[in-house]
């Protein structure tokens, strides 16, 4: 199954080393859903996990009510359910507001296969900085009707056979 995954690159930095960048899976997240509070102060969310406990707290003392049981059971899935789906995007939104860019979205298998794609990309992009690119202004067009190109036997760069 694919996933998508974010890869987020320090404040004031272009090209970030491997452990310099962040990388967090775009998706749904079962620690999130089954211990939304704990989940969010786990990952230093610390507005939304008080956000979270006090309507849980809610939703908790409505199940207690006679009649209002449902509305609290409704509370209590709403913020298990908003956390579990949201969680990730409540990250990347937090890192981004501390400067952090959005360098890349990868979709993969795993975060082994979106790493190794992510950072190879950074490496022929290093590789090519360094590397003159070539000169085609400068090369002289063949007189020869046929000339010497790859053309696999079909028709050639210049129309000809």
């Amino acid at each position: 199954m694919t996933s998508s995954y974010i890869f987020l690159t320090p404040p004031g930095s272009t090209s970030a080393a491997a452990d310099e960048t962040r990388t967090i899976r775009d998706g749904f997240t079962l620690l999130g859903f089954l211990f939304p509070w704990l989940w969010l102060l786990a990952h230093r969310l610390w507005l939304h996990a008080a956000a979270a406990f006090l309507l849980q707290g809610i939703g908790g003392a409505l199940m207690d009510e006679p009649g209002l049981g449902p509305a609290g059971a409704a509370i209590l899935l709403g913020v298990n359910m908003l956390v579990g789906l949201e969680g990730q995007n409540f990250r990347v939104r937090n890192l981004a507001a501390k400067g952090w860019n959005e360098d890349a979205l990868i979709a993969a298998d795993t975060i082994g296969t979106a790493e190794q794609v992510y950072f190879s990309d950074r490496a022929a992009i290093a590789a090519s900085d360094d590397a003159a690119a070539p000169d085609w202004q400068s090369k002289a067009r063949p007189n020869s009707p046929h000339s010497h190109g790859t053309s696999l036997g079909l028709f050639g760069f210049d129309g000809g056979r």
